[in-house]
C-alpha cells in the first residue's frame, strides 16, 4: 500500500476516538423521548447515519429523527465536540504521509460542519486541504459512505489504482467496494473483528503502528 499517491480516511473511530462526546450527546437526546439510552447500544450509531441508526434501533417516524438529530446537534455542538481525542500516533502518522508527498483526504457521515470543527480541535486539520474533506449535509443529503468516497474520487481525479480508504466499520469496507478502491480495515475503532472480516476488506490492522508500516514501509 505503500506506493498510494492518495489515502482516504475515515474519521470518527479511525483518526479519533468520540466516543465520550457522541454517546453523551446521543443519551441527552434520548431523554427528551423519556428513553434512558444504554450506552453500549448507543457505541453502534458510530459509523452509519444517525437518521439510520434512530430509525433501526427505537421506531422513530420520520419527524422524531428529525428532532432527534436536531437535539443531538445541539447537545454536540455545545459539549460533545470537546469529548474526543485523536488516537497515539495519528497526528505522526499524518504529518509524515503528507511529508512522502501523499495527498490526504476525510470521508465521514458526520456531518461536514462538525467535521471541520473536529479536525480543528485535534490540530490536525493542517494535514487536510479544506476541499479534500467530504462529510454530510446538515440537511440529511450526502450520509451514504459510497456516495462520499465518490465526491472525493470526483474531486481527486484518476483512477482507483493509486488510492486506498482506511476505516473502522462495514461502511468504509462496502463503500470503497463500491468505488472500485482497495480498503484498510483497522480493528481499534468501533467495528468489531466480525463486522469487519464479512467484508473481506483488502487488508486489515490492529494498531496505528500496523497502519504506519501499511502505508509507509
Amino acid at each position: 500500500m505503500k506506493d498510494r499517491k492518495f489515502i482516504i480516511f475515515d474519521l470518527d473511530g479511525t483518526l479519533s476516538d468520540p466516543g465520550e462526546g457522541i454517546i453523551g450527546s446521543l443519551i441527552l437526546a434520548l431523554r427528551h423521548f423519556g428513553i434512558e439510552g444504554d450506552p453500549n447500544l448507543l457505541r453502534t450509531f458510530i459509523g452509519p447515519p444517525l437518521k439510520e441508526s434512530f430509525e433501526k434501533h427505537f421506531s422513530f417516524s420520520e419527524t422524531q429523527v428529525d428532532e432527534a438529530i436536531r437535539l443531538y446537534r445541539q447537545y454536540f455542538e455545545e459539549h460533545g465536540l470537546h469529548k474526543n481525542h485523536v488516537y497515539p500516533g495519528i497526528p505522526e502518522l499524518l504529518s509524515d504521509l503528507t511529508k512522502a508527498g501523499k495527498t490526504l483526504a476525510i470521508a465521514t457521515t458526520k456531518a461536514d460542519f462538525f467535521a471541520h470543527k473536529t479536525l480543528e480541535y485535534l490540530n490536525i486539520a493542517k494535514y487536510f486541504q479544506k476541499d479534500l474533506v467530504f462529510g454530510a449535509y446538515l440537511d440529511g443529503r450526502r450520509t451514504d459512505k459510497a456516495e462520499l468516497i465518490a465526491a472525493v474520487l470526483e474531486r481527486l481525479g484518476g483512477t482507483p489504482q493509486d488510492k486506498v480508504m482506511v476505516g473502522d466499520r462495514k461502511y468504509d469496507i462496502v463503500g470503497a467496494k463500491v468505488n472500485g478502491l482497495d480498503v484498510i480495515a483497522v480493528t481499534y475503532g468501533y467495528g468489531t473483528q466480525e463486522e469487519l472480516e464479512a467484508l473481506e476488506p483488502t487488508a486489515m490492522v490492529n494498531s496505528v503502528q500496523a497502519l504506519r508500516e501499511l502505508l509507509l514501509g
